[in-house]
Formats: structure tokens, sequence, C-alpha cells
């Protein structure tokens, strides 16, 4: 049974209607009503099997007017990059002590970052970081011998994105109290980077649905039409 509030919310919505980037944008931000400032979230189903190798969608992007959301971030470097990381903004630098602070529950950190010569030290910790979503990957840019501008990318907005078994890509991508422009800008550059990675094994339409919400509230269907054209 929906809520009062719920139904309210899906008032200003047009089921039927397929809404355009800027337009969705609008309305999106009308549908705040939770007393904290709610994550704008993008929600696509794509034309891919992700069973297949060739067919699996994943990378990252740095939105021009990043999430809203204060990222610490883990760096896993050694010699003159510990300096690189930390002069960036890396929270945590560090290579074995780090791995005995995770392996010991201590995972106070949204990203981690990893030089090329760290990856074996991480290997380590590879059950613990995996399933959390946290194992560093040189397709989301975040195993890189440019620390630093891993850290100011993740800090300034980077979004990582993966397509589930599903063919679902879902992401944060701006808050409620954002300009409706800052919103549409941040819609049409995370659209572009899955438009980027289509791969060249999928066929028909490759983005078949796709909406913008809050985090509590309902969904706004997007014209995909518009969205396929978006470079």
């Amino acid at each position: 049974m929906a809520s009062k509030r719920y139904k309210q919310l899906n008032d200003k919505i047009d089921a039927a209607k397929q809404y355009s980037v800027v337009e969705a944008a609008a309305v999106v931000k009308e549908l705040q009503s939770a007393k904290f400032d709610e994550t704008v979230e993008i929600a696509m189903n794509l034309g891919v099997d992700p069973r297949h190798a060739d067919q699996m969608v994943r990378g990252a992007v740095v939105l021009p007017h990043g999430t809203g959301k204060k990222v610490r971030v883990a760096v896993f470097a050694k010699g003159a990059k510990i300096d690189e990381a930390k002069a960036a903004g890396a929270d945590i630098v560090g290579t074995d002590e780090l791995v005995e602070m995770i392996q010991a529950g201590n995972i106070d950190f949204d990203v981690v970052v990893a030089a090329p010569d760290c990856m074996g030290v991480v290997g380590k910790i590879g059950r613990i970081l995996g399933p959390k979503g946290l194992m560093p990957n040189p397709k989301t840019g975040t195993v890189t011998p440019d620390v630093a501008t891993a850290v100011k990318n993740v800090k300034g907005g980077q979004v990582a994105f993966r397509v589930d078994k599903k063919g679902n890509i879902h992401a944060g991508i701006g808050k409620a109290s954002f300009d409706a422009d800052k919103i549409a800008e941040n819609v049409k550059a995370f659209v572009a980077a899955i438009n980027k990675q289509k791969p060249a094994s999928s066929k028909g339409r490759y983005i078949k649905n796709a909406a913008l919400s809050l985090t509590m509230s309902p969904a706004l269907k997007f014209d995909v039409a518009e969205l396929a054209d978006i470079k």
C-alpha cells in the first residue's frame, strides 16, 4: 500500500510520458520530500548480456558538477607517490599498514585507489574489498601510476558504473538541491559515458529503458531515443 506522501509525489508525474533530460531534471527537483538532501539517481537497462565478456559495460565518468557527496579515498602507494596522494587530498595512504587496518575491519572510506606496483599487496585483501565493490580496477581509473589525478577525479565527482547480470546500471548523479540545469548536464555526461562503452557485439536497442528519481521518490521515464543520441 503506497503511503499518502508517495501518492502525492506520483500525482506530480505523468506515468505515460517519456521525459526529455531537461524536463526530467526540472520535475525531479519537485519530488524532494525527505528531511535530507535526497540523491538524484539514474537507472538504466541495457541491451547487453554481461555473461559474455565482450558485452560487459564498465567504466567511470567525472560528472561536470560532481555528485554532491563527500567521498573518502584510501590509496595504496609507495615512495614519492605517498606524498602525491596526500597532496591531492587522499584521506588514508599506505601499504602493509593499510592492509592490516582493512583486515581488522576498519573500512572508513568509499573508494580505493592503487598504484600498479601495490596491486600485489591489495590482492591480499581482494576477498574483503571485492564484495564491497571497493577493489581497484584500471577500467574505473582506480589502478593507475597517476594516483594524484585519480584522487582528484574521485573527490571531484567521479562515478564508477558496472552493468549487473540483468543488464542494469544504477548510479547517484547529484543532489535534489542542485540546479535543474546542473542535474541535466550530469545526466548527459553519465549517459554519454554509457554510450561510449557500447559493445560492438551488442545488437538491437542499446538503452532499452531508463529513469530518473530521488532516493525516496517514484521515477520518471526517459525518452530513450534522446538518450541514444547523447555523445
